[in-house]
């Protein structure tokens, strides 16, 4: 198996595994420095936008991105080169940074506008409104709750009003530096171009144990990716919209090269 493995998805999976070996031994938190936050968060810096791709939160992140990789990614780099798989996998990476970021962008440009009014006029109906849709950070969420009630049978108290703002302050502060980590993007575009290069490839499936079809199988996963991205669970920490924007920069660039074989690759 390791034989077929080929010269640009070697060195990929050695440069996320070995980030992620460094990371753990040396107890450096990459996802914190290099995964990548919110366009107007303080923690932003550009370099984020390529540098998020090449680290996971957890050994079960990396190797499923990095199984998926060393299983699809092959027979595309055998099928284009080494170079235009290398351009494919970094234009889909970047090109699901962008979209994420978009999402991003007006999701929590919502809560920051939401914190700034709080701020200029706190009172109790308007902090339970904001935890009510923002949420609350989860080791104080009953202490939160019993502070409500407390500020809501206080309402003129100055002491809760600043309570509530630092309260306020933190949950947004928190939610608007959330990194965003992972190879995912450029994952699923290989999955995409995979399905729409060998749609007829029989899969076999850990959890389903009769073969599909890979066009099927990609067209279920994004689907599947669509709806959980608007139907946003609590405690989902799964950058769909990362996954869909891969996809779809898989899907444009298999079309532009399948139109122009005479490119420069």
């Amino acid at each position: 198996m390791f034989r077929n493995l080929t010269p640009t998805v070697k060195n990929l999976l050695i440069l996320n595994v070995g980030i992620y070996a460094i990371g753990a031994l040396m107890s450096v938190d990459f996802v914190q420095i290099l995964g990548l936050r919110y366009i107007f968060a303080e923690s932003f810096e550009p370099y984020q936008i390529l540098s998020h791709m090449f680290v996971h939160a957890s050994i079960s992140h990396l190797f499923g991105n990095m199984f998926a990789l060393f299983i699809f990614g092959p027979l595309l780099e055998q099928f284009w080169g080494s170079q235009r798989f290398l351009v494919f996998y970094l234009i889909c990476g970047l090109g699901a940074s962008v979209l994420y970021s978009g999402i991003d962008y007006a999701e929590k440009r919502g809560l920051q506008k939401d914190m700034e009014a709080y701020m200029a006029n706190p009172d109790p109906d308007r902090f339970n409104s904001f935890i009510s849709e923002h949420g609350t950070l989860g080791y104080k969420t009953f202490q939160m709750e019993e502070f409500a009630d407390a500020y809501r049978a206080r309402p003129d108290n100055n002491n809760y009003a600043q309570q509530s703002t630092e309260y306020v302050s933190n949950i947004a502060g928190f939610k608007l530096n959330i990194p965003m980590v992972g190879a995912s993007g450029a994952v699923f575009a290989i999955l995409m171009a995979f399905g729409m290069l060998f749609p007829n490839t029989e899969l076999f499936l850990l959890f389903l144990p009769i073969p599909i079809k890979a066009k099927y199988f990609v067209t279920f996963y994004g689907l599947y990716e669509l709806y959980a991205g608007f139907q946003r669970m609590p405690g989902d920490n799964v950058a769909h919209f990362a996954h869909l924007g891969g996809m779809l920069f898989a899907f444009i660039l298999v079309k532009i090269w399948k139109n122009n074989r005479n490119s420069f690759y």
